[in-house]
């Protein structure tokens, strides 16, 4: 699940950073080339992708670590997701690029989370030193 948690957490923040600087290179993007980025069905999937990996990678490591900290990311992360594609990205452009960046942001902090949780020695009130 490693590998899977740095790829979510990786592509989650790659994926807030497109949704946050979206607006401003909608123009540049079909001369690059990378029109489809700026599609919203591309969108939708890498959205749904994005999620079933988060929840699939955190119920993995919560069998591991038992401990729920990464969901407190992934819950209200997914939510300002599916906000944002439910948001009319056409009539709110920055509504829609404010929530997915906040979201994409928080899956990926909830990747980071599980990674530490799964892999390494948390530091919390019941540490001895």
């Amino acid at each position: 699940m490693r590998l899977a948690d740095r790829f979510g957490a990786t592509a989650s923040f790659l994926c807030a950073l497109h949704c946050a600087a979206l607006p401003l290179l909608m123009a540049v993007l079909p001369a690059l080339g990378l029109g489809f980025l700026a599609n919203h069905e591309f969108e939708r999937a890498f959205i749904a992708f994005a999620s079933v990996l988060a929840l699939a990678s955190l119920a993995i490591g919560f069998r591991r670590h038992r401990r729920v900290r990464a969901f407190w990311f992934l819950v209200p992360g997914v939510v300002l997701l599916l906000l944002g594609i439910v948001i009319d990205i056409d009539g709110q452009p920055l509504t829609h690029a404010v929530l997915v960046s906040l979201g994409g942001t928080l899956v990926a902090l909830s990747h980071l989370t599980n990674l530490r949780l799964a892999h390494g020695h948390v530091h919390d009130a019941a540490c001895g030193h």
